[in-house]
C-alpha cells in the first residue's frame, strides 16, 4: 500500500472525510499552493517549561530568545519557492506553497511539527484545516523528524543536519540533505589538529546525535595519527548551570590548550558565557560547522576567549537578489505574535503593540520603545541583510531547488520533437515516496554554477571552508584561511594558509600535548595508566639509536656500527687489533728483538768458545739446536702482531706450538744427557753407550715430529682463520685470530706442556749431581719458571678481552724462552767471558786441589 500517512484517515461511503480533533499550536509561516513544501525552523532558540499536571489538556508551548540567523534561513525558503513560481521552466503552471513551523530548537516541539506536516494538518491563525501532506519537508533536528515520519516515506532534506548517522539508509531511507556529512567533518578536523601536530586534546560535544556521532568520527579518525582525547564533556542549553560549571572545572584542571566543540551554537552558547563570565583564555577552540560562523557570540567580549577559533563551515554562496526580498519584509498587524513580527520587533528594538494594549496593561507608553509606521529596514545596519556570504541559507536555497527538480520529474516529461516541456503527471497522485525515489536522481546546475546531487546515502559532495576568528577594528571577522576538498574518488585534500592565521595565542601555534615530544637519543615509554601520549622519554639503550624527535622505538645500528653518546646516529665501530704502532706492540716487539739479540749474541759467543771445555762439556749440538730454537721463540712473538690475515693466523699458531715443540725437545734431549752421565758413573751402567748423538737427533726429531703432525692435522681440518669479534666490546670490532679448533690448539699447548713436565721430573731425578756440573739444576729452573708461566697463561687468556689476549700469549712466549735463555746459557757466558780460570776441564771435572784450613 502506498503511504499515504494520515490521508484518507476515515471513508464515508467511498469519500474520505477529515476532522480536527485538536490543534498543534504552533506559530510559523503559510502559504496555500497547488504543492506545498514543509519546513521546520529553530527560530525561536528556547522552549520555555511549562507546568504539566497531567489533569488538564497542556498549555500551548511558549518559546523566546529569537534568532535573525534561523529566520533568514525562513526568507531565503520563500524567497526560493517564489524564484520558482517565477520560474516558467522548471514547474511551470505549478504554484509552490510553503508551511514552516518554529520548532524553538526543540526535539520534542520538532517532532509536534513533523506530525503537523505529515498528517496534513494546516493552521493560518484562525483557521485549521485538513489537506495531503506536503511532498518533502525542510528540516534542522532531521534525526527526530526522520524517525517519526521517516518511515511513512516522507522525504526530509536538511540544510543543517551533518550526523553521520543519518547517511545510514536502512534507519532514514528518506532522508537527504545539502550540507556534507559529519563524517567528512570529523575527517577534516582529524587533519587539522594533525597538521599543527595537537596530540592532547578536549573535546566538548552536544548531548545529542550529532555531538555524540560527531565526536565518535572525530576520535577514531585522530587516533589513527596518536592523538588522544583527554576529555570528552557532554552539554545542551537545557542543562543547569551546576553541570556548565562543572565542564568549566574539567577544563581548568585538565590543563589542556585545545578543546574541540562539536556543538551546536544554541547549546553552545551558555558555556561560552560562562567562559568569558569566568575570563577563562589562552585556549584554542576548534569549531564545528555549526558555531564558527555564528553571529551571537562573533562579539568583542566573546574574543577574549575565544579569539583565533578555527573550524569548518560550509562553502559560502552570495544571492544578490536575496537582500530587496529581505529588506521587504513588513509586519502582519494582525497576529502580534507572529514570527515576521517578533523579526520587526528584534531588528528594530521596538514593539508593534497598540497604545490602547499599553493602557489597559497599565504600562506607560514613555518606557516602551514603540515601533513606528515608516520604519524601512533600509536603514538598518545588521549583517541580517549581508547575502554576500551565506552558508546554511545557501543550502536551505539548494534544498529547495533539489524538491522542486524532483517535482520536475515527477509532473514533466520533455517533447523530443520541439524539445519543449509538458505536463505529464497529475498532481493529486503525487506520493512522498514517488518524490523520494526521484530525489535520488536529482542531478542538475544551479544559476552559480554548482553541481546538485545526491550519492547513494543522500549526502551531497564535501567542501568546506576553514574559518579562523579574527579581530579587526572591533569587529570579529570570520576570515578563510583554507579549504577542505573530496575528491570522487574517496579522496581529500586540506589546503591552509598558516600565515594568515591568528591564534588564541597570537602568531604562535598553539602546543596541545600530554608530553613534550622525546628528543633524538631517547624513546617513548608509556606512562602506565595513562593514555598513549602521555609518556616519559627513556635513553636508547646501547648499540640503538632514535635520530628522529618523538620516536616511539629505538632502533638497532647495523652490525659493523655503535651508538654515539647521544644515541642519535650510528658510528662505524673501531678496529682494534695488537698493532706495531701502538704502544703495547712497540714494547713487545723491542722485548722480543732483544730476546733476538741476546739469543745471536750466546750464539756468537758459544761459537767463538766452542773449543772451551765448558761449550764442549755441554753438548754442542743439541746446545746450538737450543739455540736455534730459541731463536724461533723470539721470532714467533712478530707473527702475532699486526692485522690478522688467513696467513698470519696460521703461521702464529703452528709457528709457536712447532718451535716450542723443538725447543723442549732440545732441553729434554739434554736432561737425558745429563742423567745418562750421572748414571753411566755408576759401575756396571753401560746406558751412556746406547745413549750418543745419534739416539738424541732421534728424540729431539721424534719429539718435535708429534708436535708437526698434530699442527698439520690442526691446518688441514679446521685451520685458524682471521675473525671479528663484536661481543667483547659494544664500541669496538676485535680482529682476532680463532683458533679454529679448540681441540687441536689445547692439544698443542698440551704437548708442549707433556715434554715440559717430563723434562721438570728428569731434572729433578738428577738434582745430587755435583756443584761443579751444574746442567741438572740449571734445567730443572728453567722448566720451574716454564711450567709456571704457562700455567699461569691459559686462565689469564681466556680472561683477556680483545687485543690483551695476544699481549698475554706474547708475553707468555717471551717469558719461557727468556726463562729457558737466562736459566740454560747465561751461567755459560757468564763463566766463559767472565770466569774464564773456571773453564778448565779441571774444574768442570772437580779435580781441583782441595784448600787448606
Amino acid at each position: 500500500m502506498e503511504n499515504q500517512m494520515f490521508i484518507d484517515l476515515l471513508r464515508v461511503n467511498g469519500e474520505s472525510t477529515c476532522s480536527i480533533l485538536a490543534k498543534f499550536g504552533m506559530s510559523g509561516l503559510f502559504k496555500d499552493g497547488d504543492l506545498v513544501i514543509g519546513g521546520i525552523f529553530p527560530v525561536l532558540t528556547k522552549e520555555e517549561q511549562r507546568s504539566v499536571s497531567y489533569k488538564t489538556h497542556p498549555p500551548a508551548p511558549e518559546c523566546s530568545g529569537f534568532d535573525l540567523r534561523s529566520f533568514r534561513w525562513t526568507q531565503v525558503m520563500i524567497f526560493a519557492i517564489e524564484e520558482i513560481n517565477r520560474d516558467s521552466t522548471l514547474l511551470p503552471s505549478v504554484i509552490l506553497g510553503y508551511r514552516i513551523f518554529d520548532n524553538c530548537g526543540s526535539a520534542a516541539l520538532t517532532v509536534r511539527a513533523a506530525l503537523a506536516l505529515g498528517g496534513g494538518q494546516e493552521e493560518d491563525g484562525a483557521k485549521s484545516t485538513c489537506r495531503n501532506p506536503v511532498p518533502a519537508v525542510l528540516t534542522s533536528n532531521s534525526v527526530f523528524a526522520a524517525r517519526t515520519i521517516g518511515p511513512f516515506g516522507l522525504p526530509l532534506v536538511s540544510y543543517t543536519s551533518t550526523c553521520a548517522c543519518l547517511s545510514n539508509k536502512k534507519e532514514f531511507p528518506t532522508f537527504f540533505r545539502t550540507i556534507p556529512s559529519d563524517f567528512y567533518q570529523a575527517k577534516a578536523l582529524a587533519l587539522l589538529v594533525k597538521r599543527f601536530g595537537w596530540s592532547w586534546i578536549g573535546a566538548v560535544r552536544a548531548d545529542d546525535e550529532y555531538g555524540i556521532f560527531g565526536v565518535q568520527s572525530f576520535t577514531e579518525e585522530v587516533k589513527k595519527y596518536g592523538v588522544c582525547i583527554a576529555f570528552i564533556e557532554s552539554i545542551l542549553s537545557t542543562y543547569p548551570r551546576s553541570k556548565i560549571l562543572k565542564i568549566i572545572d574539567i577544563i581548568k584542571t585538565s590543563k589542556v590548550k585545545v578543546v574541540l566543540a562539536f556543538v551546536a551554537e544554541r547549546d553552545l552558547y551558555p558555556l561560552m558565557q560562562e567562559i568569558v563570565r569566568q575570563n577563562i583564555t589562552g585556549i584554542q577552540w576548534i569549531a564545528s560547522e555549526d558555531w564558527i560562523t555564528a553571529a551571537r557570540p562573533s562579539t568583542e567580549e566573546f574574543f577574549r576567549s575565544f579569539g583565533g577559533t578555527i573550524g569548518f563551515a560550509t562553502r559560502k554562496m552570495a544571492i544578490p537578489p536575496l537582500k530587496d526580498f529581505l529588506l521587504n519584509v513588513r509586519p502582519s498587524l494582525g497576529f502580534e505574535n507572529s514570527l515576521v513580527n517578533l523579526f520587526w520587533e528584534t531588528i528594530f528594538g521596538c514593539t508593534l503593540h497598540f497604545r490602547d494594549e499599553l493602557s489597559n496593561q497599565n504600562i506607560s507608553a514613555n518606557k516602551i520603545n514603540i515601533c513606528r509606521a515608516n520604519q524601512s529596514l533600509e536603514e538598518v545596519d545588521n549583517a541580517f541583510f549581508d547575502v554576500t556570504q551565506l552558508r546554511v541559507s545557501y543550502n536551505v536555497y539548494k534544498a529547495v531547488y533539489g524538491v522542486a527538480h524532483a517535482l520536475h520529474r515527477l509532473l514533466f516529461c520533455e517533447n523530443a520533437y520541439n524539445d519543449t516541456i509538458k505536463l505529464c503527471g497529475s498532481i493529486s497522485e503525487i506520493q512522498p515516496g514517488k518524490v523520494t525515489e526521484q530525489l535520488k536522481r536529482v542531478n542538475f546546475v544551479n544559476r552559480f554554477g554548482e553541481a546538485v546531487y545526491f550519492d547513494e546515502n543522500g549526502d551531497p559532495p564535501a567542501a568546506y571552508d576553514i574559518i579562523n576568528w579574527q579581530l579587526n577594528k572591533g569587529v570579529v571577522s570570520h576570515v578563510t584561511v583554507g579549504h577542505f576538498d573530496t575528491s570522487p574518488d574517496g579522496g581529500s585534500q586540506l589546503v591552509i594558509d598558516e600565515d594568515s592565521i591568528v591564534w588564541s595565542t597570537g602568531r604562535e601555534v598553539p602546543k596541545a600535548v600530554c608530553s613534550e615530544s622525546c628528543p633524538p637519543g631517547t624513546r617513548r615509554a608509556a606512562r602506565k595508566g595513562q593514555p598513549i601520549c602521555c609518556f616519559d622519554c627513556i635513553p636508547c639503550a646501547d648499540g640503538t639509536i632514535a635520530n628522529t624527535t618523538g620516536a616511539a622505538e629505538c632502533i638497532n645500528c647495523p652490525k659493523h656500527y655503535w651508538s654515539n653518546d647521544g644515541k642519535n646516529s650510528c658510528i662505524l665501530r673501531d678496529i682494534e687489533f695488537l698493532s706495531y704502532y701502538d704502544a703495547m706492540g712497540i714494547t713487545l716487539t723491542t722485548v722480543s728483538l732483544f730476546g733476538l739479540c741476546l739469543t745471536v749474541a750466546t750464539i756468537s759467543v758459544f761459537f767463538s768458545f766452542r773449543s772451551t771445555p765448558i761449550v764442549k762439556a755441554n753438548n754442542s749440538e743439541l746446545s746450538s739446536l737450543l739455540l736455534f730454537s730459541l731463536l724461533l721463540c723470539f721470532l714467533c712473538p712478530l707473527t702475532f702482531i699486526g692485522q690478522p690475515t688467513a696467513w698470519s693466523c696460521m703461521l702464529r699458531h703452528t709457528a709457536f706450538g712447532i718451535t716450542f715443540a723443538l725447543c723442549i725437545s732440545c732441553v729434554l734431549g739434554k736432561t737425558i744427557v745429563v742423567v745418562t752421565a750421572f748414571r753411566a758413573t755408576l759401575p756396571s751402567n753401560n746406558m751412556a753407550k746406547n745413549f750418543g748423538p745419534v739416539q738424541q737427533r732421534i728424540i729431539v726429531c721424534s719429539c718435535t715430529a708429534v708436535q708437526v703432525v698434530i699442527c698439520v692435522l690442526w691446518l688441514s681440518l679446521k685451520p685458524p682463520f682471521p675473525d671479528k669479534n663484536f661481543k667483547l666490546s659494544n664500541k669496538k670490532i676485535i680482529l682476532e685470530c680463532n683458533t679454529g679448533s679448540e681441540m687441536a690448539f689445547y692439544a698443542a699447548l698440551g704437548y708442549i706442556g707433556l715434554l715440559a713436565a717430563t723434562c721438570l721430573v728428569l731434572a729433578f731425578l738428577a738434582r745430587k749431581l755435583p756443584d761443579n756440573f751444574n746442567e741438572a739444576k740449571l734445567i730443572t729452573f728453567s722448566m720451574l719458571i716454564f711450567c709456571a708461566v704457562w700455567v699461569t697463561f691459559i686462565p689469564a687468556y681466556v680472561s683477556s678481552p680483545g687485543k690483551y689476549t695476544v699481549a698475554v700469549e706474547i708475553f707468555a712466549i717471551l717469558s719461557s724462552t727468556f726463562g729457558l735463555l737466562f736459566c740454560i746459557c747465561a751461567p755459560k757466558c757468564y763463566i766463559v767471558l767472565l770466569k774464564p780460570e773456571k773453564n778448565t776441564r779441571k774444574h768442570i771435572m772437580g779435580k781441583l786441589p782441595s784448600k787448606r784450613l
